[in-house]
């Protein structure tokens, strides 16, 4: 199986900064797209930030300026920086993956447990 595994989370101060780790660990043999969700009380999940494997990314409207979303493919993990942060960012932050399992031919989406960041005003 594929396991995600997210780190980073807390409680923060408006205008902090943390720093989201997600490691994907399993028989995997490839890792296209790497990204991070969050959903906020009473709020749907919405994307955050993407990265591709060419390392091509996108961001959300709200956090453009203020989060950036990288990559290191020696460890199959993705980050994501989070600075000038603003209590509307408090959520809980997912990371997914799409990865082709070892033996297999399919991409599959995998998604971690979450971490939570709250950030007090």
């Amino acid at each position: 199986q594929v396991q995600l595994v997210e780190s980073g989370g807390g409680l923060v101060q408006a205008g902090g900064s943390l720093r989201l780790s997600c490691t994907a660990s399993g028989r995997i043999l490839s890792i296209n797209s790497m990204a991070w969700y969050r959903q906020g009380p009473g709020k749907q999940r919405e994307l955050v930030a993407a990265i591709a494997s060419g390392e091509n990314t996108n961001y959300a409207d709200s956090v453009k300026g203020r989060f950036a979303i990288s990559r290191d493919n020696a460890k199959n993990t993705v980050y994501l920086q989070m600075n000038n942060l603003k209590p509307e960012d408090t959520a809980v932050y997912y990371c997914t993956i799409k990865a082709i399992k070892l033996l297999s031919r399919y991409e599959a989406d995998y998604w971690g447990q979450g971490t939570q960041v709250t950030v007090s005003s």
